[in-house]
Formats: structure tokens, sequence, C-alpha cells
């Protein structure tokens, strides 16, 4: 909102009194250099620096820009380093409490500023999904004859969730995931830096890499779960934050799980193999376990992915597409939430009718290929669009099977030396017993003899 009095002192008092503040507000960059990760959105020319002034983009430079990126990603980090960077108004609104007054409100003023004042006005907008679609129309005059420059931040995809005339008239820079390097450096900078504990602590690599997996790649988290430790160890008279104080601040134990290590493929196969004997408590268990060490919840929907067919297939046809849905879903929420949706498909396998003959079909038939058992295509199998074609013989005696009562033309498909191969074993478990009944009914009339 416009700054006012009240925001003034509160700003005040925490340039007075550092520590009033929470360690992640103390430790946001200065600059654009010390921002941790999106180095893909800070080379030299890219917008934002040029949003900041480092170079003059004139009439080319960024009018509006969208920042999208999951939670702790650096988002309201970017638009405080422009407000410190630049010598432009800037003015914060939230979508959680801002409408189509506020927003009227701040171009007003941003109107008068530049008229009267020659001073340009930059907007931040956090959770513009959250606005409707009335009250994002309400920026697009401003944005168009840039009577504001906004930088608008979402955690879900603008795509769905900003109306594509804002869309088009904006810039989207899409912010990565924090590396567990980017979060560990952030850390480290916190325990030496004077705006943070300024060495008051040390942390050992036990409790550093825990505090990671808590973190998940969010730097706020990582830093509040920091400075709640710190001010526990100290009151305890310790200078060193032990994994138990850690524990005991978050109410989080230590998972003993090594994502780079053997631990990451055991546990992993553990929730395949649960799934595939259809014990979905054990299979919640080990998906647990792989959200708590922090495993990457993408890993674990292609996973699921995986199980669908390997070990589901045709016996229950919906397996696939939840699995899907859930991959899609995680992409689009991410942890914590996630966590639900990667439950919801990971029962859902579990507990499905289970058939690998998906799996055995394509290994069969891989495998005669392999062993050089292919052969030209039948004639009357082979493309025949083109001229000269007929001359080769090429699509004649091609049987259409739409043209027939049944469907089904009884005309050789596979190639002479694959005549008559069957890789398709079907179950009759679950919803492929109606499949093992077709496959029947459909080699029967296949080898039927033509008339």
């Amino acid at each position: 909102m416009e700054p006012d009095l009240f925001t003034a002192a509160a700003e005040e008092r925490q340039e007075k009194d550092p520590a009033a503040s929470p360690l992640a507000v103390r430790m946001r960059p200065r600059t654009l250099d010390e921002v941790v990760g999106q180095q893909h959105l800070l080379k030299p020319g890219s917008p934002l620096r040029r949003l900041v002034g480092e170079g003059n983009g004139g009439p080319a430079g960024p009018s509006s820009v969208i920042l999208w990126g999951p939670p702790g990603t650096g988002k309201t980090t970017l638009a405080y380093v422009v407000s410190k960077a630049t010598n432009k108004r800037f003015v914060e609104l939230s979508a959680i409490t801002a409408g189509v007054k506020e927003v009227r409100t701040v171009i007003d003023g941003a109107r008068r500023a530049t008229g009267g004042f020659g001073k340009e006005t930059v907007l931040f907008l956090d959770e513009i999904h959250r606005f409707s679609k009335a009250q994002q129309d309400s920026l697009l005059p401003a944005v168009e004859n840039r009577w504001v420059t906004l930088i608008a931040a979402t955690t879900e995809n603008p795509y769905f969730s900003v109306i594509s005339p804002l869309l088009s008239r904006s810039l989207l820079l899409t912010l990565e995931p924090l590396t567990d390097d980017d979060v560990r450096g952030l850390l480290r900078r916190a325990l030496a830096d004077e705006r943070g504990l300024a060495g008051a602590v040390t942390l050992p690599e036990d409790t550093e890499a825990h505090l990671l997996r808590i973190a998940g790649g969010d730097a706020r988290r990582a830093l509040t779960a920091l400075e709640a430790a710190a001010g526990a160890a100290l009151d305890k008279g310790e200078t060193e934050i032990g994994l138990t104080t850690l524990e005991e601040t978050v109410d989080r134990a230590a998972v003993k799980y090594d994502r780079d290590g053997d631990q990451h493929y055991d546990v992993a196969s553990a929730l395949i193999k649960s799934i595939r004997g259809s014990d979905a408590d054990a299979a919640l268990h080990y998906l647990a376990r792989m959200i708590e060490a922090g495993e990457d919840p993408r890993f674990i929907a292609r996973r699921l992915m995986i199980s669908a067919s390997e070990d589901i297939g045709l016996a229950d046809p919906n397996a696939l597409p939840i699995a899907v849905a859930a991959a899609q879903a995680v992409a689009m929420i991410g942890f914590p939430e996630a966590a639900l949706t990667l439950s919801h498909a990971t029962i859902a396998l579990a507990l499905a009718p289970k058939s690998n003959s998906a799996t055995t079909a394509i290994g069969a038939a891989m495998a005669d290929v392999r062993a050089g058992l292919a052969g030209p295509v039948p004639p009357h199998l082979r493309d025949g669009h083109y001229k000269g074609a007929a001359k080769l013989g090429h699509a004649q005696g091609y049987v259409y099977p739409h043209d027939l009562p049944e469907g089904i033309a009884a005309q050789q498909y596979a190639p002479d030396a694959l005549k008559d191969r069957e890789y398709y074993t079907p179950t009759r478990h679950g919803a492929e017993a109606r499949y093992a009944d077709a496959v029947e009914w459909t080699r029967k009339h296949l080898r039927r003899k033509q008339p």
C-alpha cells in the first residue's frame, strides 16, 4: 500500500533496531548480486537488471513483469531489491487484502507523481492469482500506458491464473526452486553476517543437513527455522546448534535418509514394491519417508507413473490417468500440498488390481526386434499415397476394416518372420478380463481364412 506514517515509523524502528525484524527480513539482499539462485534471470542486460537501472532500457525497458515460482524462491526479495535500487516510487499491494479501489488509488497517485514530479512508480502486487478477472482488468490501462511498472508475483501457473490481456503485456519470468547449495550458502551467510546472527552460533554438518531437508528449497522457511534454533541454543547457553535442539525447535525429527546414496534408491524401491504388493499402508510409510527427507516430489510422481503401467496396466485403465494427473498437480502446487496429491495416487495404485502384461508384452516384442526378427512390412500395409506406389504393389489388396460388419479384417499385419507371434498375454484381474475376452476374439477372427 501507499507508505503512511505508521509504515514509515515501523521501517525507521527496524533500521534503528535490526533485531526487531525476523532473520528472513534482515537477510534480504540489498542488490541483485546478493540474490541467491535465479542466475538465469540475473545475467547482464536481463530485464531485472534493466529494471533497477543497470543500463538504459529506454523505450525498450520492461514495462511489467510477472514473477512465477514456488514459495520462498525470492519473488518478494526481487521486488524489494528493485525498491532499494531504483529511484522510482515503490508501492506494494497484496491481492489477499487489496481490491479494485486500492489499485485505482495507486494508479491515480502514480499519474500525479509522473505528471507533477516526473517520478515513476513501481507497483509490486503479491499473489496476483488471487485477483478476480475484473480486478486484473483494472491494471490494464496503467500497464499499457506505463503509468506504473508492474511487478506481479504468483505461485500458480499464470497461463491459468492471469488474464490473457495482462499476460500479453507483461514479461513472464519463471523462478526455479532453490537448490540445497543455494540454501546452504544463504544459511552460512546468515550465520556470519552482521545483519544476521553475527557469528553468535555455529551450525554442525548434521544439523545443517537436517535444516536443508526441513527447508525443502524454501529460503524463508530455512531462515525462520535457523533463527528459532539459534535462539533456543543461546537460551541454553550453547554456541552450537545441535541436531536435538533443532528437532525440538521445529518439532520435526531428522529422517536418516541420504537422497544421493543407497537410501534414495532403497526407499523408492520399497515404495514401488509395496504398491505392487497392494500394501497401501506400507506404501504410505515409504512415501512419508521420502517426503520428510526432502525428496523431489517430481521424482516420486515419475515413479508412480511408471508403476501405473508396469504393475497395473489394463487391470485398471484409470491408474495411469490418476498418476499422470498427480504428476501434473505436483508440478503446479509443490510441497507441502503436493503430499496430499501423492498420497491420493499412492493409495489408488496400491489398491488397484494388478497386471504386468503390458510390461511383459513390450519386453517380448523388443527382444524379438533385437534378435533380428523383423522383416519387411507386408506390401498391402505400405503407404500408397504417393505417385507410383501402385506400380510397386504398395497398399494393393488392403482391406479397410471399417467396411466390414464386424470391423475386423482377416489379413496379415505382422511381417512374415513374426506371423502369428503372440506378445500380449492378458490376465483376468480387474478390468483386464474384458481385454482377455477381446484379444481371444480378435485373434480368432484375424486368423480366419480369407474368402
